[in-house]
Parts: structure tokens; sequence; C-alpha cells
């Protein structure tokens, strides 16, 4: 369903006298600010010459819509329903956000800030219930399937349309920002196996394969047979089909399977989990390592690669936590792109792993690569805009979506908030001998 801008009929002056207040209390003075804010009545203000966005406010319940209750999620559905536009860089716009919360905490300003948008319009938008809803218990088996059959069943050809030729949706790696994506993923791909220091004739176990492009790249290029699981269907049902059309159909088996369900009946040489930790939760994560521990012969290898918390902005810490549970129960990413998905601090996934009976051998964190990924993500996305519309492969709201998701990910990534870590992890022989390498040359050739 496409949802409208909102009306631009004309509208009381006191409304657009508040909003200009509020933009002024939030971010200066029109000649100070980075980015243009044009009004429902056409009007315009901002620094002179050019800027990196525009944001044009559609009605004069905008900025409330947008800023009450204060919360991500506020601003997330102003966004993708249409309370707001973005012409431009929406990453741009997104850093300059961040100042709002900071501004909030100022009493001051606070109280005319509220007192402002408590004048605006309190109309109420039609909003249709797009967000998950699952009441079943928080990370068992049927409501992580439900939802991640959630994010990515969306359709195959709507992830094609911006994704790398290999369909590979995690962080790519850039020996220089001049790379093309399917180069970086490439990169990227091939450093996970010489990290993992895969053999010719090795099991390796790809947790969370996704399209199965580490799993089909593995088999063609180091002779190993891998085993992908995915809870996906529809990334099963390509993942297959990729991999016959590679000519490695039989070294590659995709199955529809949770990680909890595999038997260690099957040992493997080397695991791979590639951007499926930050489903895992914190409750599961001891049962997470524990299981992959079982699954891995004495001396094997695991990749572990997720994102991870880092530094969160000062107002996240005010009231001794009561701001971040408060945004954490009213999150626009939980609600509408990755329900139930947790981010850990590095320190906490590292002390669960070493529990389960791990020894870290490598940790690199590749934020900065993340966020060129994601420019690239959102640049194919906007390209193909009217496409995605025009074959009905995704409505405005879910484009929105999108948009929104992958542009504020890769400023919380440029700002440090979250980091996305590969830490390679051994099961010692019970010698405690791990069959390393000295130095890390091999890698970085």
């Amino acid at each position: 369903m496409s949802l409208p801008l909102s009306s631009v009929s004309p509208f009381p002056q006191q409304a657009l006298a508040s909003s200009r207040q509020i933009v002024s209390l939030l971010f200066g003075p029109p000649s100070r600010r980075s980015f243009h804010v044009r009004y429902w009545d056409g009007s315009q203000e901002g620094p002179a010459g050019s800027t990196p966005a525009t944001v044009t406010l559609t009605s004069p319940a905008s900025l409330r819509r947008m800023l009450w209750p204060p919360s991500d999620l506020a601003l997330g559905e102003a966004f993708i329903f249409g309370d707001f536009d973005v012409e431009g860089s929406l990453e741009h716009v997104l850093a300059q956000a961040v100042q709002i919360g900071d501004q909030l905490l100022r009493p001051a300003v606070a109280a005319r800030v509220v007192a402002a948008l408590l004048s605006l319009p309190d109309t109420k938008r039609p909003t249709p219930n797009l967000n998950f809803d699952d009441t079943s218990k928080t990370h068992s088996k049927e409501r992580d399937a439900h939802a991640i059959r959630y994010h990515y069943d969306i359709g195959n050809d709507f992830y094609k349309l911006w994704l790398d030729e290999r369909m590979v949706y995690s962080c790519a790696y850039f020996k220089t920002e001049h790379d093309t994506l399917e180069q970086a993923q490439t990169t990227k791909l091939d450093r996970i196996c010489k990290k993992l220091r895969l053999q010719p004739g090795e099991r390796l176990l790809d947790i969370g394969c996704g399209w199965g492009g580490l799993a089909i790249y593995a088999a063609q290029h180091y002779g190993v047979t891998v085993t992908g699981i995915t809870l996906s269907p529809s990334q099963a049902e390509v993942a297959r089909e990729r991999a016959e059309a590679a000519g490695v159909g039989d070294k590659v088996k995709i199955e529809i399977r949770d990680y909890r369900d595999l038997s260690a009946s099957t040992r493997y040489d080397k695991v791979a989990s590639i951007g499926m930790f930050e489903h895992v939760g914190r409750a599961k994560m001891p049962k997470y390592f524990a299981q992959i521990y079982k699954l891995l012969r004495p001396g094997g290898l695991l990749l572990n690669h997720g994102i991870v918390k880092e530094i969160a902005p000062n107002f996240i810490h005010w009231g001794f936590g009561t701001v971040e549970r408060y945004l954490n129960a009213h999150s626009f990413l939980q609600n509408y792109v990755f329900p139930d998905g947790e981010l850990r601090r590095l320190s906490e996934v590292n002390l669960r792993a070493e529990q389960a009976g791990f020894e870290i051998r490598d940790a690199e964190n590749m934020r900065e690569h993340y966020a060129l990924t994601l420019r690239q993500w959102v640049m194919r996305l906007e390209d193909h805009h009217a496409e995605i519309l025009a074959r009905g492969l995704a409505d405005e709201v879910t484009y929105r979506i999108w948009r929104l998701y992958m542009a504020g990910s890769a400023q919380s990534f440029t700002a440090g908030r979250i980091g996305v870590v590969q830490t390679l992890l051994a099961k010692p022989l019970p010698s405690g001998e791990v069959n390393l390498p000295l130095g890390r040359a091999d890698i970085e050739a």
C-alpha cells in the first residue's frame, strides 16, 4: 500500500511560526544549519548556497508527529508515512538529528520545544499495521523463524536490485574507497576463507547462509564441502539454484534449519556465522556458542561476524538508564526492520564464547567498511526507486523503511555508535594446540 504525502492546503500561520521556532531551537538559526528546510506552504529557509539535503515538512502536523513523544520510532514512522521527506542525503540529515536528544535534555530548551509542539495540530494519520506482530516467546524457534522471514522474504527480486551480483547481505571489505561493491564483497568472502584457513576437503558450516554467496565461493575457490542453513525459504531456493548454476551443487547443501536443530553427530572443520549473530539474543548467547562448540571438531575454527554496540550518545545515559530503556521500547528497527534483534558489547559476546570453551585468536572491527557498504546499498536502492514501484517489488512505505534503516545505520557506523566485528575463535586440541600460523601474512596476501 503506497501512502501519498500529506495535503498541502492552506493552514494557520501560527503552525508555521511554531514549526520554524522548533527547528531553530533544535538546529540553530537558518544560516548555521547544514541543510535546508522547506515548509508545506512552499517557503524555505537555510544557509546561503547548496547543502547536502533539503528536509520537506509536508503539513502543519509534521513536527508533532516526528518528535512527540520523542523516539526514533516516532521519527521513523513520520518518514515512512510521508510526514516529511528528504531530498539528497538522508544520512546527513540523520547525523544532524542526533542533536535533538542533546537539546531536549536542556530544560529551558525542552520546555519551549514541547510548548511549540503541543501548539501544532494533533491530527492522526491512518497508519497500516506493518510492524512485526508475534506473541510467542521471544527467541523461540517459531518466533525466530517468523522474524527472519519478516525481514528477508520481501522478495528476492527486491534485494537483487541493490545488492551485489552474489547477493551478499553483510559488510563488504574495501581495499580502497574506490572499490566497486562487487570487488569489496569478493574481497570480504576471500578474507573470511583465509581467516578460517580453509583447506580442500574440509567441511564448512555456514550459519545464516543467506543467498549462498559465501558457501558457493568457498566451494569454488577453496575446495570445501559446505552446509548452509537459513530460516528463509526464499533465500534457500535462490542459494540452491545458484550453487547448481555455479557447478558446485554437489559440494553445497542448503537447508532450512535452526542452528539449535543441528545434530552434534556431524562435526565440521570450520564454522562461519556471518551477520546472523544479531538475531540470537542475549539470553540465547550461551546456548549459541555451546552448540557451535559441539559442532566443531577439536582444533576447528569459528569466524563469528556481527554488529556490536559501541559508543552511545550522551543523552542515552541520562536518568540511570531510563532514557535507554525508553528508547529500546520505542525502537523503529525493532518494530519495522529487525524484530527481536539485539546488539551487545563485544566484551560480553567474547565472554560468552570463552565460557563455552573457545579461545579468541583474532578480532577485526570493520565499521568503516560497513558505512561504505551501506552507502552503496542506499545509492542503488534510490537509483531503483521508480523501478521498485513500477514492478510492484515493494510499495512506497516499504521502500522508505529500507532507505531510512540503511542510511541511519551508515551514520551510526560512521559515528562509532555501533561496530561490526569479525572474531576468529578456536576450539583447541586436547593438548592446547591450535594449528594457526604465527602471523597474519596469509590473510593480508
